[in-house]
């Protein structure tokens, strides 16, 4: 038992390492100019980290693992917009995601939006109830086609 309890946990470290490299950036224009030249897709997330019981479960569940931190190096460009209670931000960044919250009409968290590299909305999904990993990675790579 011993001698597998090693090796598995080591798998488990790597896998959480590797899920955590995944680079969220707060600048939706230059995710678009970066996402139209490497020709990905961007993935936009509008979220109340610290207070909202969904967000924090799309993150654990879906954004922090390492199925979604693969296939985002590979194919999107990440964009994390939000609207904490407890964690300070700069005004010039609670301006600018406010400003964003209007332009796209959002009205719940998470939203998720799908764009292309010049901001076309390609899906939007508001609110998380739950689900796999590969499944979400799987509705988002169905967008590319």
């Amino acid at each position: 038992m011993k001698k597998l309890l090693f090796p598995l946990l080591a798998i488990f470290c790597a896998g959480q390492l590797f899920a955590a490299d995944a680079t969220w950036m707060t600048d939706l224009a230059k995710a678009q100019a970066q996402a139209k030249e490497e020709k990905k897709l961007v993935f936009v997330e509008f979220t109340g980290s610290d207070w909202c019981p969904p967000c924090k479960k799309l993150k654990a569940d879906i954004l922090s693992s390492a199925d979604f931190a693969e296939y985002a190096k590979k194919n999107l460009v990440l964009v994390e917009l939000d609207f904490p209670r407890g964690k300070e931000q700069s005004a010039e960044l609670k301006k600018a995601n406010q400003a964003l919250s209007q332009k796209f009409g959002i009205r719940g968290f998470p939203t998720v939006l799908v764009l292309d590299g010049e901001g076309k909305e390609l899906n939007r999904q508001v609110g998380f109830g739950g689900g796999s990993p590969k499944d979400y990675v799987g509705k988002i790579d169905a967008l590319k086609k």
